[in-house]
């Protein structure tokens, strides 16, 4: 099996922005990392279990305890979610 070599090449930008407006990612947070996303969250429980929705950019936008919402969220935003481990 031959497998063609894929020529695409992609600026700085194009990739910075590559699934803006298309695609989101939702992923666990530790209560520790939320004020490096979420500078302008309140201090929070360490017992909480996080769910943040991040743009394909990684512009922060939304953070809540149930995970559910981060996908009420993307659909209303109309964008496609995948999950980071």
């Amino acid at each position: 099996m031959l497998l063609k070599e894929a020529n695409t090449h992609l600026s700085q930008s194009e990739l910075a922005h590559l699934g803006a407006g298309e695609v989101g990612y939702i992923r666990k947070m530790r209560s520790e990392e939320v004020s490096r996303c979420f500078p302008e969250a309140p201090d929070i429980d360490p017992s909480l279990d996080l769910w943040a929705l991040f743009g394909a950019d990684g512009t922060p936008i939304l953070l809540t305890d149930n995970r559910s919402s981060t996908f009420f969220k993307a659909a209303e935003d109309d964008l496609k979610t995948v999950s980071l481990h």
